[in-house]
């Protein structure tokens, strides 16, 4: 009789470890590696993401059939310690200890550790039973819930929360996996990178007008030949008259083309005839927007206006793609960062360059909400156009003016501010 007993506890022990094990690694599986099995064929990743869809159902299941092997385990327990030490307390507290410690043992700690430890692999033998038990016990399940959800309600708990997007929950991957060092910093920076694109506009990552290569339309052919195979550039934007009037875009393969059949007699250039028509798009265009008509009308090349219809700067296909890759440079670029590391640790930037360019270069988390360069930043945390020489602190950060040219600050030194009692 004893022996029946204590086979039975084993087996009910052993039930609840699975159980147990169950919950954690259905839990815990990568919804992203049972997708990709799911759609490699694999039927019983299909389960685990039919579970997983319905979370509440599995783990009400789970926790039914845990808490009904435990009760019964401990009821015979008490019942075998009952009949070896007669009625009274010390049966009872030798089947709470016994009972508990076999428990805390055997059907929690020990299960939960070996799923956590390898939860795709677990959860994929266990959906097929766990499945079973699901749809046997959907009924109770169900009145369950509602009791539950009329007991919540009773008490003025509200809906439970908005799950993260997937967006979030992806951001929040890397950044974990950064953290823990399973991800590198530049790997981390593309693939935050490729998120960040919907929160850009096309005047966060434009080349500003004032660092746009043009051509004078007037200028003699030879002198527009020689200045346009100069340049590093291959498209180039054409003005007449006022920088402002810009008439059309002319590629570098196109004035090839157009030059080698003159034999050497450019003053025979047409040179309207190989201009490229200009194409306009709005400073408040989403760069994610734009990287979408970029791919669709198959052009690189774009020209930035204000809602007045003012010259802003231009964008290509490269600035867009840099946001995620890091600059890309070619053997024909001027390589020209604008940011200047110090022997100290500090950093001499140029006033246009790009907050986000220069967080890339330092790893440092300068606010790009307000301003778009550094020498925006520096003015609207100022509040005024400072002179050479002032210093200021903000954000974590000191920030030298080093010069400035009319309204404009063109050279700051910036460098991590010391702490607060320090300053003191």
């Amino acid at each position: 009789m004893i022996a029946g007993y204590a086979i039975a506890i084993v087996i009910l022990l052993m039930m609840s470890a699975f159980f147990s094990g169950s919950e954690t690694a259905l839990t815990a599986a990568s919804r992203a590696r049972m997708h990709a099995l799911e759609r490699d064929g694999d039927k019983r990743a299909r389960t685990v993401n039919q579970l997983i869809a319905n979370r509440e159902n599995f783990i009400g299941a789970i926790l039914l059939g845990n808490n009904v092997v435990n009760i019964l385990a401990s009821v015979l327990a008490t019942t075998m310690f009952t009949s070896l030490f007669g009625q009274g307390g010390l049966a009872l507290v030798l089947a709470t200890a016994v009972m508990t410690v076999l428990v805390l043992i055997f059907s929690e700690v020990m299960p939960k550790t070996y799923a956590i430890t390898r939860p795709d692999s677990v959860a994929l033998v266990v959906a097929g039973p766990i499945s079973v038990v699901v749809k046997t016990a959907s009924w109770i399940i169900k009145l369950i819930q509602m009791i539950v959800n009329g007991v919540l309600r009773l008490v003025g708990v509200g809906a439970a929360a908005s799950p993260l997007s997937a967006e979030e929950e992806i951001r929040g991957a890397i950044d974990l996996h950064a953290a823990e060092g399973a991800v590198d910093k530049e790997n981390h920076l593309r693939l935050v990178g490729a998120l960040d694109l919907k929160d850009l506009t096309v005047e966060d990552v434009m080349i500003h007008r004032k660092n746009i290569y043009m051509l004078d339309a007037d200028l003699e052919p030879r002198q527009l030949i020689m200045k346009a195979l100069s340049s590093p550039h291959t498209r180039l934007p054409l003005y007449r008259g006022e920088k402002e009037e810009i008439i059309g875009i002319l590629h570098a393969k196109d004035l090839l083309r157009a030059a080698l059949p003159l034999g050497g007699d450019v003053s025979k250039l047409d040179l309207d005839s190989i201009l490229r028509k200009p194409w306009f798009v709005p400073e408040t265009t989403p760069v994610q927007e734009q990287l979408n008509q970029f791919l669709a009308r198959g052009q690189h090349f774009a020209l930035v206006i204000d809602e007045y219809g003012e010259l802003q700067g231009l964008i290509t296909l490269e600035d867009i793609l840099e946001e995620i890759v890091g600059a890309i440079h070619d053997e024909h670029d001027v390589q020209i960062q604008g940011v200047r590391p110090q022997p100290d640790g500090s950093v001499n930037v140029d006033g246009w360059v790009p907050i986000r360019d220069l967080n890339r270069a330092t790893g440092w988390d300068l606010p790009d909400e307000e301003a778009v360069t550094v020498a925006g930043l520096v003015i609207h945390e100022a509040q005024t156009i400072p002179e050479p020489g002032q210093s200021f602190v903000f954000h974590g950060y000191r920030f030298n003016v080093l010069r400035r040219q009319r309204n404009q600050v063109t050279g700051v030194n910036v460098s991590k501010a010391a702490p607060v009692a320090e300053v003191d």
